[in-house]
Order: C-alpha cells, then sequence, then structure tokens
C-alpha cells in the first residue's frame, strides 16, 4: 500500500479527513492517539480505498488550543491568522474575546476582530465601545454585516484572508457560518460531504473543518464555544501574552514578581493609572490561578 502526504482538512473525534492532491481520505490514527489537529500535515499509509492510517505529523509551524484541568482540545495548527467573530447581537463575552487573544498572543498568530450585524443599530454604539478595548491594544477590528451587506462583507474580509490560512472562531450565533458562505462557494455542499465521510450525520456543525481557498489561502471553521481554557500557559507565557504588559515587563521591583499583590510592581501601577483595563489584568491573574490547577 502506498504512503502518501495530505493536509487534515476535518477531525470528529478519532476520525479524520485528509485531502492529498484531489482525493480525499478517511483515516485514523494508530492506537488511541488523538493528537492530530485540522491543518495538520500528515503522511497517510494506504489500507484500503480511500482509507488510511495516520503515520506521522509533519512539524507545525503552529498550535492553537484551549484546556481545562484535565485535557486539551486542539484548535487547528498552522494557522498564522485568528479572526475573532463577534456581533452586535447576541451579546459577546470579553472573557471569552480576551481568552482567545492571549491564546493567539502565545501560539504566534496575528488576531482580528470581525464585528458583525452592525446593521442592528440600537445596539452598534455599545458594541463599538467594548471592541475598542481591544483595538486600543492594536488588534485589527474590522466591521461588516455578512446577512445585510453581503457584498460589501465580501469585499472587506477577501483582502485580509488571502495569501493566509485562517481560523474563525466565536460563540455561536455570531454570524460565523454566514460569513463562511459568502467566503467559500458550495460550503453547504462540502460540509455534507465531509459529514457523511466522517459519519457524523448530515446537519452537524460540531466539528472543525478546512476549506482550501487556493494553493496559499485557507479558512477553517469551528464550531461555537462557550469557554476557552488556558491551563496549559505558563506564568511566563501568559504575562508576554498581554501586549500591554511587555513594554513594563522587567520594571518590576523584584525580579520574580508574579504582578499579584507584590510592592512597586510596574503592571500594578499602570493598572492604577488607567495605562492598563483592570479587566485585562483581572484575566491575568484568573489565567495564573488556572495555570496553577492543571492535572495533566
Amino acid at each position: 500500500m502506498t504512503t502518501m502526504q495530505g493536509t487534515v482538512i476535518a477531525a470528529h473525534g478519532r476520525h479524520y479527513l485528509v485531502q492529498a492532491g484531489q482525493e480525499k481520505w478517511q483515516c485514523v490514527t494508530r492506537g488511541k492517539k488523538s493528537d492530530v489537529a485540522v491543518g495538520d500535515h500528515v503522511d497517510v499509509k494506504q489500507t484500503s480505498d480511500n482509507q488510511g492510517v495516520i503515520e506521522a505529523i509533519v512539524e507545525r509551524e503552529t498550535l492553537l488550543y484551549r484546556s481545562d484541568q484535565y485535557r486539551s482540545k486542539l484548535l487547528a495548527a498552522n494557522v498564522d491568522q485568528l479572526f475573532i467573530v463577534v456581533a452586535t447581537e447576541p451579546s459577546f463575552t470579553d472573557d471569552l474575546v480576551s481568552r482567545a487573544l492571549v491564546a493567539a498572543e502565545a501560539a504566534g498568530v496575528q488576531a482580528h476582530l470581525i464585528l458583525n450585524k452592525i446593521d442592528v443599530s440600537e445596539n452598534l454604539a455599545r458594541t463599538r465601545e467594548r471592541v475598542a478595548l481591544y483595538a486600543r491594544l492594536g488588534y485589527p477590528v474590522h466591521e461588516v454585516s455578512a446577512q445585510e451587506q453581503p457584498d460589501q462583507t465580501r469585499d472587506t474580509l477577501t483582502p485580509l484572508l488571502q495569501g493566509h490560512r485562517t481560523i474563525l472562531i466565536g460563540q455561536s450565533g455570531m454570524g460565523k457560518s454566514s460569513i463562511i458562505n459568502l467566503i467559500v462557494p458550495d460550503a453547504d455542499i462540502a460540509v455534507r460531504e465531509i459529514s457523511a465521510a466522517l459519519d457524523t450525520g448530515k446537519h452537524t456543525t460540531t466539528f472543525t473543518r478546512l476549506y482550501q481557498i487556493d494553493e496559499k489561502t485557507a479558512i477553517i471553521d469551528s464550531p461555537g464555544f462557550q469557554e476557552f481554557g488556558l491551563y496549559h500557559l505558563t506564568e511566563g507565557m501568559l504575562e508576554r501574552a498581554f501586549p500591554e504588559f511587555r513594554p513594563r515587563l522587567g520594571g518590576c521591583k523584584f525580579y520574580n514578581c508574579h504582578h499579584v499583590s507584590e510592592p512597586d510592581c510596574a503592571i500594578r501601577l499602570a493598572v492604577e493609572t488607567g495605562d492598563i483595563h483592570p479587566m485585562r489584568h483581572a484575566l491575568y491573574l484568573q489565567l495564573l490561578h488556572e495555570s496553577s490547577q492543571k492535572l495533566y
């Protein structure tokens, strides 16, 4: 049987769909390993028609994932861009947005916020005020209305996607599916094909999948989720994942300052003077606590 290299375009449990050229292969891993992510480049050994075993994962450029006390949940490999989709309605949670930004910083992935449903004018001013916090930190914010202004939305997002491997994340109801359908022709057909191949039922949206737009451009859609644990990040990784912290690191009285309650802490001083938002420092303290609770 032949061995070939392909890209994982969908994952459900320990079942994977791998694209190699024009062919798609239904694959499993050896044993009980499930450390394969959508976007991974893998070596596949054929076992029968259109079926194979993943023998090896090619070294990754990036890996984006979330974790709780007990285990990690891989989101995507080899992405260089993250789109966090928020909307005027339903309301989004700042906690999830902030955690996604920290994950992106830690993984070396460029993050953008996509503010969808700007046609809902009664909520627009308040929502703009909320996303302005992230814009001030240097994260680009792009305003769209996927359903009401599809052409403008496509014109806004397509140049940002070109030449990148981008993952979209967001809570349910933010409009990720509408955006995907604008960017990817026949996305619904592709989802049905993938669902059948992974045996997950015709209408499931609970798996992550990759759409290859052209040779250098891909977009990954992920299921909506409400929590974004980052238990895997160490204290050093955490403090560097807050861009507003970085210029002040090394400026504390104590070289091993945790930025919790130590005297003459440069980070806490910046919170007191309004240069660092209290919500961001509170998130850092929460993530620091979670990091100490990890059980794996």
